[in-house]
């Protein structure tokens, strides 16, 4: 549920390519934009604008076909060396195998925070809504409004949680075959290139204060049960890693707010 004081989007008025040249598209009079990636370059775009606190919307068909080695990334995040980040990045495979989603939270330039799921549907057949809600108590990764991962603020714990560096968006589609797939094990197959990744009905809703999320169950501090039943669907059944229950990773412990809750 998007707030009634949100409002739909131009990419032409909201976001600057910055890198890719031709590769990087805006269309259909700013209401659809398109990076692509071949050999020599990938693209991306970032917000004009920068954002504390609200929710972030945008639809995105992902890169068809044999995918691998490619990330599409989406994302919110600050600058500098104790940057916050807030991250969702899209990894290729082979025609057939299922994309991974990787989620990540960076605080004062610190991440490692990462679960990884698939998705129950085919990001590339079709338009799908990938949204971030962004609140002083909560952090919420949701998928076609189904909530995939809380973040909660651990900082009674002593765990830093981004609250006070506004973000800009930011969106990129790059060659990472080093590690993107299976490890970079599959390569980047340069003979379907060029890669291309389209992105639509991008929203933010920002006119809210920390208290003020009482119009949606997911700006509230916590999920409503039936967004905790959801949540529990999907990390239950299409959750591939989660860095709180890694154990060799953290052979002294797991982080911090692994304790705090689902993370």
């Amino acid at each position: 549920m998007v707030l009634a004081t949100a409002s739909a989007g131009n990419f032409y008025q909201d976001f600057d390519i910055t890198w890719g040249d031709h590769r990087a598209k805006i269309f259909n009079g700013g209401q659809l934009l398109s990076l692509s990636l071949d050999k020599v370059s990938g693209s991306g775009f970032q917000s004009k604008k920068e954002y504390l606190f609200g929710r972030i919307d945008m639809q995105l068909k992902l890169v068809a076909g044999n995918s691998a080695g490619t990330v599409t990334a989406y994302y919110l995040s600050s600058q500098g060396p104790t940057h916050d980040e807030i991250d969702f990045e899209f990894l290729g495979n082979l025609s057939g195998d299922p994309y991974i989603l990787h989620t990540n939270v960076f605080t004062q330039g610190k991440g490692n925070r990462e679960q990884q799921f698939y998705l129950w549907f085919d990001p590339t057949r079709n338009f799908h809504t990938y949204s971030i809600a962004w609140s002083a108590q909560h952090i919420i990764f949701l998928v076609d409004n189904v909530p995939i991962r809380l973040f909660k603020n651990a900082e009674s714990m002593g765990v830093p949680f981004p609250k006070n560096q506004p973000m800009r968006i930011y969106s990129s589609l790059w060659n990472a075959d080093d590690w993107a797939t299976r490890g970079g094990l599959v390569k980047t197959d340069w003979s379907k290139a060029p890669f291309t990744a389209y992105y639509r009905n991008f929203r933010a809703n920002t006119s809210i204060s920390t208290s003020a999320f009482s119009d949606s169950p997911f700006q509230t501090q916590e999920l409503d049960a039936y967004g905790r039943r959801r949540l529990r669907w999907v990390q239950k059944n299409f959750m591939i890693y989660n860095y709180c229950t890694d154990l060799k990773r953290f052979p002294q412990g797991v982080p911090t707010e692994c304790k705090h809750s689902k993370v």
